[in-house]
């Protein structure tokens, strides 16, 4: 098991993880870029119905990263990955999501792409990381606890739930790897500041 990230000498951070962790993490991450790539239909996002670009669309607010139309995700781990930017007022929240939601989305894949090419030969390690890139790790893992974390439902107090949660618990995986998360953001956290 890891014992975190740890602040190097020369300002770096590092984690050594096993084979199986770095296999966890790499599937983690795959699954949140799925969602991130996706709309609610399962498509590409800003594609029609076979994955193809709206020709009716304008193409300079495309190539901005503007949307036409905007609407929150009626998927609960969507939604909480790309939250409403104005609370009670749907016509600014919509103009919000319309202007960000794009490079948001962005944001998120270039994050979870830094821990796939950190990872991508497929094995356990000790992985040692610029500032950015942990950075990004920050982020890509907070991504990732917060999906997992929306479809368990889990509470303020998941850690000692997972204690007295019977291992043969069908959610007992998920608490697992959540609370592993957990602990990895901490500890990328406490070496980072």
């Amino acid at each position: 098991m890891t014992r975190g990230f740890k602040r190097t000498r020369d300002g770096r951070v590092s984690v050594r993880l096993s084979t199986d962790e770095v296999g966890l993490l790499r599937e983690l991450v795959e699954q949140v870029l799925d969602m991130v790539d996706g709309d609610e239909s399962g498509e590409p996002s800003g594609t029609g119905e076979r994955g193809e670009r709206d020709p009716g669309g304008d193409d300079l607010a495309a190539m901005l990263g503007i949307r036409e139309a905007a609407r929150p995700p009626d998927d609960p781990v969507l939604a909480r990955l790309f939250p409403d930017g104005y609370r009670g007022d749907e016509a600014s929240a919509a103009e919000f999501r319309r202007y960000t939601e794009e490079g948001l989305r962005e944001s998120k894949r270039t994050a979870a792409g830094e821990i796939l090419a950190a990872t991508a030969r497929g094995e356990g390690g000790t992985f040692v990381l610029e500032p950015e890139e942990a950075d990004s790790w920050l982020r890509a893992i907070n991504d990732i606890r917060l999906a997992l974390g929306t479809r368990l439902d889990v509470s303020e107090d998941a850690h000692e739930e997972l204690s007295r949660m019977d291992p043969s618990d069908s959610r007992y995986p998920g608490y697992v790897a959540y609370d592993w998360l957990s602990f990895l953001q901490e500890t990328l956290v406490r070496a980072l500041w």
